[in-house]
């Protein structure tokens, strides 16, 4: 699996990000996990909602489009939800633990960078 990561105004946002590009990958996304660290995200390519069905905590979810920019952000998503959707303009989808990062101050239009990391 491809890692990187996301930058936002000049600084390193989420250092460490798994990329789910395959098929599979995008469907099991962070099923099964019992925690994702601080620190880590799961960027989901290709996809422009989200279920959280058969999660075991809340993530907070952040949706770009294909430039890098910041096209919803969703906070404390419980487990069990069936459709998240970001619209049309979502083209991927950065999963992190519910309130580790500060969402506050995100909007929809901000732009982010992402960087990658060893293959």
């Amino acid at each position: 699996m491809r890692t990187g990561q996301i930058i936002l105004n000049g600084k390193v946002w989420v250092p460490h990000v798994e990329v789910a590009s395959a098929m599979f990958e995008r469907m099991r996304g962070l099923l099964g996990r019992r925690v994702l660290p601080i620190g880590h995200g799961m960027l989901i390519e290709q996809c422009g909602s989200v279920h959280t069905v058969g999660m075991r905590f809340p993530i907070d979810v952040i949706f770009f489009d294909r430039a890098w920019q910041v096209q919803r952000v969703c906070r404390h998503v419980s487990p069990g939800r069936l459709v998240i959707w970001c619209g049309w303009n979502g083209l991927q989808a950065l999963e992190v633990a519910c309130g580790w990062l500060d969402l506050e101050s995100v909007r929809p239009g901000m732009q982010v960078q992402w960087v990658a990391g060893r293959q």
